[in-house]
């Protein structure tokens, strides 16, 4: 059997000169891909006790509602600004190069509910940052973090330093 970091494509030189690419289409195509990834994934949530499943968009989306359903869990949407039809409370942050807003519905975590944030990817951690933000804001708390893939070199655990972070597979790179 192939192990998970088989499935990922690796595009060198993309989005330009000097950084590797690593496509998790690759492994969404695959069907033995898809069910190892939501398997180590939801592994990283063993003994972790929480109420609800959280993912940004999209990808967020795509580990996270399967996660979500095995283990009997609601799952919350964070999408970007103007996706979401109720009423809403957001964060502006920054990116590489410029910024950008999220939001979740101010009725989607409840005050005291335990939380686990499930993304694709962890780069720089701003996005994630970002989302803890709202969690708190809304009375939630964060008890878990996990990440299919990390970019160990662009030091986002950092920021996400007070929080206990997981990933599936790390590259030590950009």
């Amino acid at each position: 059997m192939k192990k998970l970091e088989e499935y990922v494509r690796s595009i060198p030189d993309f989005p330009e000169k000097g950084i590797i690419f690593r496509d998790v289409t690759s492994i969404l195509q695959d069907k033995d891909g898809l069910h190892m990834a939501i398997d180590q994934m939801q592994e990283k949530l063993e003994d972790i006790d929480f109420d609800v499943v959280l993912g940004p968009e999209s990808r967020g989306f795509i580990f996270g509602v399967p996660i979500a359903y095995n283990l009997n869990k609601p799952f919350v949407p964070v999408r970007k600004k103007g996706k979401l039809p109720c009423e809403t409370v957001e964060i502006e942050y920054d990116l590489e190069y410029g910024s950008a807003v999220i939001e979740i519905h101010k009725d989607a975590i409840k005050p005291g509910q335990r939380v686990v944030i499930i993304d694709d990817l962890i780069a720089t951690g701003g996005t994630i940052e970002a989302i803890t933000k709202l969690v708190k804001q809304l009375g939630g708390e964060v008890v878990k973090i996990v990440f299919l893939m990390e970019l160990a070199g662009l030091k986002g655990r950092e920021k996400l330093r007070d929080f206990d972070v997981a990933s599936v597979i790390c590259y030590e790179g950009k």
